[in-house]
């Protein structure tokens, strides 16, 4: 198969089930203006979600709006080992090859918690080099357990590095912007237009309850990727997620007029996927698919 061949075969809209270094290696240099990854975050713990099911009881376990009882029920239950003996082997040849695949005006974002930043940091210092290290994003959110030993974790950082630091792409003005904590302090006319959001993102997850959901154990919030994507692509401009997950990404970009391609080596993840966004599902040496299992249960 010529070379040819194969980046026309490769680079076409989809979903890509299997290990995204095959697909990594058939991707044409210099595609893509935004990567985003949001790998396995290594904490050594399974990762699990469940899907509930209520139903009004007088005698059920949770009470609901106005004191009414209701009965949850076990629909089905998703999880997956995040775990890797090595992690930096793992992520370092993905890395490489995301930066290969970036075009010179191209934005790099990877998603990480605090286990593993300062490590990854080191990383992507060495492969893209200081120069293009861009921000330091702290994603911070109020929802989940809370310590009694030590302050509650709750925030996630998103490194973000360039291919150019002379030539990259990056419109502020293009972002939704958000609400003034002082509105009182700068005016009428600025608190009613808001302000653009800095490099700490105060945004919820993504509710247990609402409609957003979509079973996936890692799901992050639409409004955190519709920021990256709005900030770091144009219109037509392709963007691609390696690590995709439940596919927000692809929920983000494709509303806003952008192109991408999605892979995960998990087929439940890519069924999910092809519920969320309707793209067509391939393997990663391009062949297409078929539905891969029935659709998902909903609560």
């Amino acid at each position: 198969m010529s070379s040819a061949y194969t980046q026309a075969r490769v680079l076409s809209q989809g979903i890509y089930l299997g290990d995204n270094l095959e697909l990594l290696t058939r991707l044409p240099d210099c595609s893509f203006t935004l990567v985003y990854v949001d790998p396995p975050f290594n904490t050594g713990r399974r990762q699990r979600r469940l899907t509930l099911s209520t139903t009004r009881d007088p005698a059920g376990d949770r009470t609901g709006f106005g004191g009414a009882r209701y009965r949850s029920e076990r629909v089905s239950s998703r999880s997956y080992l995040d775990h890797y003996d090595d992690y930096l082997a793992f992520i370092e040849p993905r890395v490489r090859a995301a930066r290969r695949l970036l075009r010179e005006d191209g934005t790099f974002y990877f998603h990480i918690d605090y286990r593993e930043a300062h490590y990854c940091k080191l990383l992507l210092d060495e492969v893209f080099g200081r120069e293009a290290f861009l921000n330091e994003i702290i994603w911070a959110y109020d929802y989940g357990a809370r310590s009694r030993r030590r302050w509650p974790a709750k925030h996630d950082t998103i490194l973000v590095y360039v291919k150019d630091p002379e030539r990259y792409f990056f419109d502020g003005e293009a972002v939704d912007r958000e609400p003034y904590m002082a509105p009182g302090l700068v005016g009428a006319e600025k608190a009613a237009r808001g302000k653009l959001p800095t490099d700490v993102w105060w945004h919820t997850i993504v509710s247990p309850t609402g409609s957003e959901k979509t079973g996936y154990p890692s799901q992050k919030p639409l409004g955190v990727l519709r920021r990256i994507v709005q900030a770091s692509s144009r219109e037509d401009d392709w963007c691609l997620d390696f690590f995709a997950g439940s596919g927000t990404l692809g929920a983000a970009a494709l509303p806003l007029g952008r192109r991408c391609i999605l892979c995960d080596s998990s087929p439940e993840a890519v069924e999910i996927m092809r519920l969320r966004l309707g793209l067509p599902v391939l393997s990663t040496g391009g062949t297409p698919l078929p539905r891969l299992s029935p659709p998902a249960q909903r609560s």
